[in-house]
C-alpha cells in the first residue's frame, strides 16, 4: 500500500494520500475560509494533522483514507467540512472486519513477493554469548516471581546506581547497568491457567534474553508462581546465568537485600570481560512501535519505519508488529503478504478472540484511540490500524506468535499483544527482540531496559518542541527535506549505531526498568 504516493502533488496546506480517499489531512492548523483545492474551501478552522472532507457525503456513506475504509459518517458533510469525531464513526462496521475483510477479500498470499537479499549484508558492534547469541546491550537482571519481592528487587539494583553509588559501577564500564524489573501479580491466580502460563513465558523470555549477562530471579517463597515450577515449566537451567532465591528462604528482606548485592558482585567482574565486535544484521531482531500517534503517523514515521524494516530483513534481520487492537480492520494487508494459509488463519484466529474478548466485556475495539490520539487528528481504530500496518513494510509476514513466545523465524512476524505499549513491548522483547523502534506524534516518552528504543517524531513541530525525547525527526519528509527511500536508510543506519552500542535519548535519560509489564490477562482471586 503507497501510503504517500500523492503528497506532492497536494497543495502546500494539505496531504492527499491516494486518488480514492474522500479526505485530505492539513499540514498545518488552517483558517476558516482557506481554500483548500479547487472549489473546496474550509467551513471553519481545522487543526494540523485533522481530516478535511474533499466532497460531499451523506448520512452512513463510508469514508476512505490510504483508499481503505476508516468508517461511516454519522451525519452528512460537505465538501470542506472537518472530518472527525462529531461526524465520523466505526459504526456497524465494528465486529464485521473477520466477516467483510474489505470486499470479502483477505487474499490469503496473494502478494508474497521474495526478500532481495543484499550480496554484503550489514554489520553491527555486536556482544557474542557464549552460545552464540548477539546482545546489543550488557545488563544485569533481577527478576521477580511475584510483587511481594519487588521492594528487595529495587533495593538491590538501586545499590548499584551509577547515579547514586558512581563507586559501585566505575570498575566494570561494560556493564550498561544492574536493572530490577518488577511487576504486579504472580499471586492470587490459577495455578494451571493461562494468566500464570503467560506470566511464566514473559520471565523465561526475559531471563534468556541476549542483553542479560546474567539474571537473579527473587521470590517471596509462598506465592502461586513458584520458581521452582517457573523454572521447570519454562525449561530454565539455574547456574552461573541464572540465580534464583526466595526472601523467606535467605531469611528476610535484609538478608536477601545483602545475598542480592553480594551475587552481583561477583558476576560484574566477568560481565565486564566482553569486546564488542563486527556481527552481521541477521542477528538484530526489531520491536515494532506506535504511541501516542497522530494524523501524520502513517504518512511519515510508520512508512519510513516500515522501509526501514525493508532494508533490515534484506540485510538479514528481523522484525516484529504487534499490538492486534492497532491492526484491528487493516489484518487483511497482513494476510495477503502470509507465506502459508497457517500464518495467515492464525492472525485471524487472533481477530476473532480480541472481537470476542471485547464483547463479553462490553467493551468495543473501537475504544482503542486515545484521548491523544483523537487530538491529533485520528478518529476511528480502523483508521489507525492502516497507519500503524505502514510500520511493518512490505515483506512476507513468517511467524505469528503468542505473547512472548520466542521467535523462531527470521523476517517479518506479528506478536499477538494489546495495544498499551508497555505491555505489547514487554511482549516483544520476552520473543527476543533486541532493538525497538518507537514512533510517536504526541511525544510518548517510552524506554524498555535492557534493549535500546529509537524514537521516531511524526513531525518537525513535535522535534523542535520535545527535541531531548526524539531520536529522529520524520517530519523532515513532509518538509521536502528527504523522500521516503533515504528516510529509510536513515533510520536503519541509526539502529546499526544504537545495536553498536550508542546510547538512545530514552536511555540517556535513564528509562525503562519501570516500563516491565507484562499482560495481565487472567482473573485475580
Amino acid at each position: 500500500m503507497a501510503l504517500i504516493e500523492h503528497i506532492a502533488e497536494a497543495p502546500a496546506s494539505v496531504i492527499r494520500l491516494h486518488e480514492r480517499d474522500d479526505v485530505v489531512i492539513a499540514r498545518q492548523p488552517l483558517p476558516a475560509g482557506t481554500e483548500i483545492l479547487p472549489g473546496v474551501t474550509l467551513g471553519g478552522a481545522v487543526p494540523a494533522a485533522h481530516k478535511i472532507a474533499v466532497r460531499a457525503l451523506a448520512e452512513g456513506e463510508l469514508i476512505r483514507r490510504y483508499g481503505q475504509i476508516i468508517g461511516r459518517a454519522t451525519r452528512p458533510i460537505a465538501a470542506g467540512d472537518h472530518v472527525h469525531v462529531h461526524n465520523l464513526n466505526i459504526g456497524d462496521l465494528e465486529g464485521e472486519a473477520h466477516e467483510r475483510s474489505y470486499a470479502g477479500d483477505y487474499a490469503i498470499g496473494s502478494e508474497v513477493t521474495p526478500v532481495e537479499r543484499v550480496p554484503t549484508p550489514a554489520t553491527f558492534m555486536g556482544i557474542r554469548r557464549a552460545d552464540g547469541r548477539v546482545a546489543t546491550r550488557n545488563y544485569i537482571g533481577i527478576l521477580t516471581s511475584v510483587n511481594c519481592s519487588a521492594t528487595v528487587a529495587h533495593a538491590i539494583a538501586d545499590h548499584f546506581r551509577r547515579d547514586v553509588h558512581p563507586e559501585a559501577m566505575a570498575p566494570y564500564p561494560n556493564v550498561d547497568g544492574v536493572v530490577a524489573l518488577t511487576h504486579g501479580v504472580g499471586c492470587a491466580v490459577a495455578a494451571d491457567g493461562e494468566a500464570l502460563t503467560m506470566l511464566r513465558r514473559t520471565l523465561a523470555g526475559y531471563a534468556r534474553h541476549a542483553n542479560f549477562a546474567a539474571v537473579l530471579m527473587i521470590g517471596l517463597g509462598c506465592e502461586t508462581n513458584q520458581i521452582d515450577a517457573l523454572i521447570e515449566s519454562q525449561r530454565l537451567e539455574p547456574g552461573p546465568r541464572l540465580h534464583p532465591f526466595t526472601i523467606q528462604q535467605i531469611g528476610g528482606t535484609t538478608r536477601a537485600i545483602a545475598e542480592g548485592i553480594r551475587h552481583v558482585e561477583s558476576l560484574l567482574k566477568e560481565a565486564n570481560q566482553i569486546e564488542r565486535e563486527p556481527c552481521p544484521a541477521e542477528h538484530l531482531r526489531l520491536a515494532l512501535q506506535c504511541g501516542g500517534s497522530d494524523g501524520y503517523s502513517g504518512i511519515t514515521a510508520n512508512p519510513a519505519l516500515g522501509a526501514a524494516v525493508d532494508c533490515l530483513i534484506a540485510h538479514g534481520g528481523s522484525a516484529v508488529l504487534a499490538e492486534t487492537p492497532e491492526i484491528y480492520g487493516a489484518e487483511h494487508l497482513l494476510t495477503r503478504r502470509a507465506i502459508t494459509p497457517a500464518v495467515a488463519h492464525k492472525l485471524i484466529e487472533r481477530i476473532h478472540w480480541w472481537e470476542e474478548f471485547c464483547r463479553v466485556r462490553g467493551a468495543s475495539l473501537d475504544n482503542n484511540p486515545s484521548a491523544g490520539n483523537k487530538a491529533g487528528g485520528l478518529t476511528t481504530i480502523l483508521e489507525k490500524s492502516l497507519g500503524a500496518v505502514a510500520k511493518a513494510g512490505t515483506t512476507p509476514l513468517v511467524e505469528v506468535l503468542e505473547y512472548a513466545e520466542p521467535m523462531r523465524e527470521r523476517g517479518l512476524a506479528f506478536m499477538d499483544s494489546p495495544g498499551f505499549d508497555p505491555v505489547s513491548v514487554t511482549g516483544q522483547v520476552a520473543s527476543g527482540c533486541n532493538l525497538i523502534a518507537f514512533t510517536t506524534g504526541r511525544g510518548s516518552a517510552f524506554g524498555c531496559a535492557p534493549v535500546p528504543s529509537l524514537k521516531l517524531a511524526t513531525n518537525s513541530a513535535l522535534w523542535r518542541h520535545q527535541t531531548d525525547d526524539m531520536d529522529i525527526n520524520c517530519g523532515a519528509l513532509l518538509d521536502g527535506e528527504v523522500d521516503i527511500d533515504q528516510l529509510g536508510e536513515r533510520i536503519f543506519q541509526r539502529l546499526l549505531s544504537l545495536a553498536s552500542g550508542e546510547r538512545s535519548k530514552s536511555e540517556r535519560h535513564g528509562y525503562g526498568q519501570q516500563e516491565f509489564v507484562p499482560w495481565q490477562i487472567g482473573v485475580i482471586t
